[in-house]
């Protein structure tokens, strides 16, 4: 069945209900997380690929790129369900994207989501057109596994401490360790705990284990950055660049981190990280208190959340800034 781009047909609640009968039957599911995967993506995709795989049914997770998960997201896959993006049918009988939020972020399996017989998307971000046949696209959800939670009590599922630690390996990273969730996803988190979760053994990985010799690297990276107290609308920028070597050299972990250090100035509304993907080419993170940073990735072709967005761009460093600051300057 082919799954154009367009507003979503059905509410949320509706959808999950779309989504539960679909899975309750099926015989053969796809779940694919989004490239460059995440503990929200990654996290989804296997919380929900476990429970499908216990009733029965054939399952396996992948996504485009890298070629392996990030490091720290491993341990989630205990029933080992994740296989290589060649290892996806070319005509899914299932397919359920998981934190996708433009059809392009699928990567090399972009072309399953016109191929498969019947798709799923699950998502939260703003930005996200609405792909796919059914839609459970909730941008008021603090993160994509708050709509598989949701899901999974649709369908009935219990929730041990396999299933949990997938979902709160989403749930605390994507609201930045609690920060930004309300009282709901506290209560979801409490469910969780209940259910099993080392707290300790999911965070750790992510937060806590850095190489000695990432502590200088990061400081040159630091010392490095740049602050301009009139862009953003006079809300001030502040932003470094982290070089293909220091990419190459250190985990997505380290890498991802820099902007959490970035966003702690007090001159600086938006916090942005330059990091190297390829020769003139540059994955940009960004993160903001007030501005919606979302807004300015989209005008540039990226998208996200309104306090934590990305955009992929072509260019010199400070071409690329150029860019993100005239963005930002329509946002303040």
């Amino acid at each position: 069945m082919t799954a154009t781009a367009g507003p979503p047909s059905t509410d949320v609640a509706s959808a999950v209900s779309a989504a539960a009968a679909l899975l309750a039957t099926a015989r053969d599911v796809t779940l694919v997380a989004h490239v460059q995967p995440d503990a929200d993506s990654l996290g989804s995709a296997l919380a929900l690929g476990v429970v499908l795989a216990r009733r029965g049914a054939r399952v396996r997770v992948s996504f485009a790129a890298p070629a392996h998960p990030p490091e720290s997201l491993r341990p989630l896959d205990a029933l080992g369900l994740l296989v290589a993006p060649d290892a996806v049918p070319a005509e899914p009988e299932l397919l359920v994207m998981c934190d996708t939020a433009a059809p392009e972020r699928l990567g090399s399996l972009l072309d399953r989501l016109t191929t498969a017989r019947c798709s799923v998307l699950i998502d939260h971000h703003a930005s996200n057109p609405g792909f796919g046949d059914v839609r459970i696209l909730d941008p008021s959800a603090e993160a994509t596994v708050v709509l598989v939670h949701r899901l999974l009590a649709e369908m009935g599922a219990p929730i041990d401490g396999v299933v949990a630690t997938c979902l709160y390996a989403g749930l605390v990273t994507d609201t930045v360790g609690f920060r930004t969730a309300g009282p709901a996803a506290h209560r979801m988190a409490a469910e969780l705990l209940e259910a099993g979760v080392d707290v300790e053994a999911v965070l750790r990985p992510i937060n806590g284990d850095h190489p000695f010799t990432w502590l200088d690297d990061l400081g040159g990276v630091l010392q490095a950055a740049t602050l301009d107290a009139a862009a953003a609308g006079g809300r001030g920028f502040v932003s470094a660049v982290v070089p293909a070597a220091l990419m190459q050299r250190y985990r997505v972990e380290e890498v991802d981190g820099v902007v959490d250090q970035l966003r702690t100035t007090s001159e600086a509304d938006v916090a942005a990280v330059l990091k190297q993907v390829g020769p003139r080419r540059w994955s940009v993170s960004m993160r903001s208190r007030t501005v919606d940073v979302a807004t300015a990735a989209v005008a540039l072709g990226g998208g996200g959340h309104p306090r934590a967005a990305g955009v992929t761009l072509d260019g010199d460093p400070d071409d690329v800034l150029a860019r993100l600051r005239a963005a930002l300057s329509r946002q303040g």
